[in-house]
């Protein structure tokens, strides 16, 4: 009996032995197959990658960028000026060796992007290859979270990047705001071209909106051998096509580190935007793995829900016991919705989605109370509100109607200017009327207008000067944008510092379009009646009614004097002689002692010569004879320092201009305001003196 448990124990040792044995050697296999997944984009060439979702993904997200709950990788979750990045976590060798070329590689990802705007979103997002995933220092908005204004264009950055850009920045050359670009180390894409695919049947062109909301596919490729980027995009049912979007050759082994990590960067601005990732795939030498779109998890339903099958069977049922109730909540919807009712007709239909509900505008300002109001003028009340289906805060300003001007026409010029992106002008969101009154939507500049620091309290903090120099040539180059570069001219009518609005980062942007006009490049530029403020009036739009884009720049020179001297263009409690700003400036100009004429609030921190620069350009601007101003193109070159200043001598510099004027008919005096004897009309020269 003893011998039989004696050996009874020893099988069962044998036994114990041997399943320890086997799982060590199944933990080992695990731990090298778990291994050889980590370090499968080794120098060998055969590394792949492929997530059809990223539901346990481990991916290094950071800021806004995270994994819904169904596998969705959401950069940027719908909130304003925010950033998001998503890297896989292994920096990966692009290279077989650290001194080799950059091996050819592949990549192939499918994304959305979603507004609470149909018609825009801000901003974009990137597919990039960075030596870092640590973008603390990038800045969201226009720089799509992976670069800053003081890095932009830095060769030490080593990144590549595919961006999806979704708004046009004038400062990195933008060719449109629906476009996909080649970046290296700068946001100034090396190739760009509006967002589409080549139809592999018809070999067309077809147009794809990055904002559309829909699912959309793009493939990255570089070819290490012939140093090619290829990128093409396309539907998602469609299958890759043959001709590439754009293809650029450049060498990526003198951009890129080793090693390097990949991912995606995406930011929003002043408007809500989700950026989205629903698959991605990647290969080293090879093409990245085929993406089933079936196993792909799926975005968000836009739009309101469908009634459920249960509703649909029990509404015909009970639709006549309900009919009663029915008629009830009708009378009592008509008796409310007169409360909100908006005022609209059948010509504006056209107009879509520009036209804004009265209803959100009343809810948006708590029914336009006094305590949202930012400011009132003489040509309606401006509001503070927050828009309740978006939460983007905005600006409402109030019109009244004008029955002499074409309310269709107005409209019309409104829309249309509300089509433009400029970082130097507020947008114009869209419109709404109500009996009398024509409600204008801006974006909401937290900062306020620039009025309010020039002409504040002195024990206040003011401006300094490099502020204010940069403020000065952000408005002049949204001006110049107006002018020339857009689809047609657009004249402003009403520039002055009350209406030059201060964002979050206290960069001007030019607003207040309600007085704004359109005309088409090349056609007469007039207008039928005077419209804008006392002391910004160029002397001939006084006089013959006639609107130009010189008219803007006579009242941008005003704001340049106002800026720099920190006082009102006519200041009516003035208790010297000299109630002009520009007769006070053209006198300490001949006098030769400019540099007294500049704000004393700034008490000598300032740059003498860019001050006394700007005081110049802006007695240039306000010559009143419109053959002797500058356009805005050479405004920005003076302001940059690209173009001196022009020498303009007359013999009497006193009287000379003044005379001239009299003898065509003019009478200065009666054209903008009182003046003393050093009046603009005397401007001869504004070259030499301080």
């Amino acid at each position: 009996m003893a011998c039989v448990v004696l050996h009874s124990c020893i099988y069962y040792n044998f036994l114990q032995a041997i399943h320890s044995s086997l799982t060590k050697f199944f933990f080992f296999c695990f731990l090298l197959c778990f291994g050889l997944d980590l370090a499968f984009f080794s120098r060998t060439g055969d590394g792949k990658l492929l997530y059809l979702g990223f539901t346990g993904a481990s991916l290094t997200v950071d800021n806004a960028a995270t994994i819904t709950s169904n596998g969705l990788l959401e950069l940027t979750n719908g909130s304003i000026n925010c950033k998001g990045h998503a890297f896989y976590p292994i920096p990966l060798h692009f290279r077989k060796s650290h001194n080799d070329t950059v091996q050819s590689f592949s990549v192939a990802f499918m994304f959305a992007i979603r507004s609470s705007y149909p018609i825009m979103s801000l901003h974009g997002m990137a597919f990039i290859v960075a030596p870092s995933t640590n973008f603390s220092d990038a800045v969201a908005s226009q720089y799509l979270g992976f670069m800053n204004s003081q890095n932009n264009g830095n060769l030490s950055n080593h990144i590549f990047a595919v961006e999806l850009d979704t708004i046009l920045n004038i400062e990195f050359d933008d060719i449109n705001d629906n476009h996909v670009g080649i970046d290296i180390n700068n946001l100034h894409s090396i190739l760009s071209y509006p967002a589409g695919y080549y139809d592999d049947t018809y070999s067309s062109f077809r147009n794809m909106s990055l904002i559309s909301g829909d699912a959309m596919q793009v493939w990255v490729d570089y070819n290490g051998q012939a140093k090619k980027i290829s990128v093409t995009m396309a539907p998602l049912q469609i299958a890759k096509p043959i001709r590439p979007l754009i293809s650029a050759y450049y060498d990526l082994s003198t951009v890129l580190k080793e090693p390097s990590y990949i991912g995606f960067s995406a930011s929003t601005g002043a408007a809500d935007s989700r950026h989205y990732v629903l698959g991605w795939s990647f290969g080293m030498n090879k093409a990245a793995p085929v993406i089933n779109i079936a196993q792909l998890p799926k975005l968000p339903r836009q739009g309101p829900k469908h009634q459920s099958k249960l509703l649909e069977i029990i509404l015909p049922i009970a639709s006549a016991a309900i009919m009663i109730v029915l008629g009830a909540v009708v009378i009592l919807l008509v008796k409310r919705r007169k409360r909100y009712a908006g005022l609209k007709e059948d010509w504006e239909v056209e107009f879509g989605a520009h036209r804004l509900p009265y209803k959100d505008l009343h809810h948006a300002t708590k029914g336009f109370q006094n305590n949202h109001l930012l400011g009132a003028g003489g040509f309606g009340k401006v509001y503070k509100g927050t828009l309740p289906s978006s939460k983007l805060e905005v600006a409402v300003k109030k019109v009244s109607h004008e029955s002499r001007q074409g309310m269709k026409e107005f409209v019309a010029e409104i829309v249309s200017i509300g089509h433009i992106r400029h970082r130097n002008l507020v947008r114009l969101l869209g419109y709404s009327r109500r009996k009398g009154e024509l409600l204008l939507v801006y974006d909401f500049m937290s900062n306020g207008s620039l009025d309010k620091y020039l002409y504040c309290d002195e024990h206040k903090p003011t401006l300094g000067w490099a502020q204010r120099f940069w403020i000065i040539k952000g408005i002049a180059s949204g001006l110049f944008y107006l002018h020339e570069q857009w689809e047609k001219v657009v004249i402003h009518r009403d520039i002055k510092a009350s209406n030059v609005l201060l964002d979050s980062e206290m960069n001007g942007r030019l607003g207040d379009f309600g007085l704004a006009r359109l005309y088409d490049h090349g056609s007469d530029l007039q207008t039928t009646h005077v419209i804008g403020t006392m002391g910004y009036l160029a002397p001939e739009l006084v006089s013959t009614g006639k609107a130009s884009p010189l008219t803007d720049v006579f009242a941008f020179g005003i704001f340049l004097l106002e800026v720099t001297c920190g006082q009102r263009p006519v200041d009516n409690n003035a208790q010297g002689n000299q109630p002009i700003l520009v007769d006070w400036v053209l006198e300490h100009w001949c006098n030769g002692s400019l540099t007294e004429a500049v704000d004393t609030r700034l008490q000598s921190d300032y740059s003498a010569d860019e001050a006394c620069m700007v005081l110049k350009l802006g007695l240039l601007c306000s010559h009143p004879f419109t053959n002797l101003r500058p356009n805005m193109q050479q405004i920005m070159r003076y302001l940059d320092g690209d173009l001196p200043l022009p020498e303009l001598t007359h013999t009497d510099m006193s009287y000379g201009i003044l005379s001239l004027m009299q003898n065509e008919g003019f009478d200065p005096y009666a054209l903008s305001y009182p003046s003393s004897k050093a009046s603009i009309g005397t401007i001869s020269s504004i070259s030499g003196g301080r």
